[in-house]
């Protein structure tokens, strides 16, 4: 008795915000893809894109309209609420839909011809599959510095992350279920998946450049980002506040030891150095303090009161 191929159902997600110069683009591209994935077998005949527009003030929402079908679907966010929630609406809107979704960039940085290699892998088992950049030699020198030094600080605040993993990702129907057990506002999706445990596996690529528009992610953003990724996984800075006062009551003793013995030996020389140093220094201290003990204060006041992450305007 022969038995019917199974074949997974695939949505590509696709968060946007202003994306109306690259959009036509995307869209053709992508749905060529699928099309060519539908016709070799690799993937169900009922895939199909989804659009998540976030809140753009352009023109994007209405190349979505006039290019929406069947498998040409898209959803409308009544503000700008970010990238990482947009693509949480886009992945909440999918779960139970199909049997595995790719998330990815509209710009097309993201070599979607590894998607087949993905797929191979969902195949073989793995519930996530994380698309990692082979090199960086296209971004600007800081931005790779800064890149770096992010990935290794999570690391030593024992962070588990991909390095140089964006949010270019296979996640299977499991994963995507799961998910919706995650309710908190502060949401960094780079560390949440890793920390699920799922069997997962990765695949490298070169990200290509921009085909249009401009970055939505300057500088500004990244370190936003950054901080916002290190509050919600470690309480490492908070301990660091110990470990400071430590040192300064350390340091402290020691300069009061050798202020004791300059005036026992008559060596003391009036001056404005040994009472100004010290108190900028340990006021600087303690605006650090308050401000790290600020950071994770203001998380847990967003927490608490556990307002929607996103609200859906249209759906297409």
């Amino acid at each position: 008795m022969a038995y019917k191929k199974i074949l997974p159902k695939l949505a590509l997600v696709v968060p946007c915000y202003n994306e109306e110069a690259v959009l036509e683009t995307t869209i053709n591209e992508l749905s060529q893809l699928l099309n060519e994935y539908k016709l070799k077998g690799i993937i169900d005949a009922q895939s199909f894109l989804l659009f998540v527009d976030d809140g753009s003030r352009d023109n994007t929402w209405n190349v979505l309209v006039s290019n929406s079908t069947e498998f040409i679907n898209a959803i409308k966010l009544s503000n700008n609420v970010g990238q990482q929630y947009a693509l949480l609406a886009g992945l909440t809107f999918v779960t139970n839909k199909v049997d595995c979704c790719v998330s990815l960039d509209a710009d097309l940085q993201d070599d979607v011809s590894v998607l087949e290699q993905m797929l191979l892998e969902y195949k073989e088992g793995s519930q996530i599959v994380y698309g990692v950049r082979s090199s960086r030699a296209t971004d600007k020198a800081l931005k790779r510095g800064a890149a770096r030094m992010f990935y290794k600080l999570m690391h030593r605040l024992g962070v588990d992350m991909i390095y140089d993993h964006a949010d270019f990702r296979l996640l299977s129907n499991k994963v995507l279920k799961e998910l919706q057990h995650y309710r908190e506002v502060n949401l960094f999706l780079r560390g949440l998946f890793p920390l699920m445990g799922f069997k997962s596996s990765q695949v490298y690529y070169e990200r290509r450049e921009r085909k249009a528009g401009i970055t939505k992610y300057p500088f500004r953003k990244m370190i936003q980002l950054a901080i916002n990724g290190i509050t919600s996984f470690s309480n490492l800075p908070l301990k660091m506040i110990t470990y400071i006062g430590f040192a300064v009551f350390v340091g402290s003793f020691i300069i009061s030891l050798w202020v004791l013995f300059q005036r026992f030996f008559g060596l003391t020389v009036p001056g404005w150095a040994s009472i100004t140093l010290p108190m900028y220094f340990l006021g600087g201290v303690q605006l650090l303090a308050l401000g790290i003990i600020g950071e994770y204060l203001g998380k847990i006041y967003l927490e608490t009161k556990a307002r929607p992450r996103y609200h859906i305007d249209e759906e297409l």
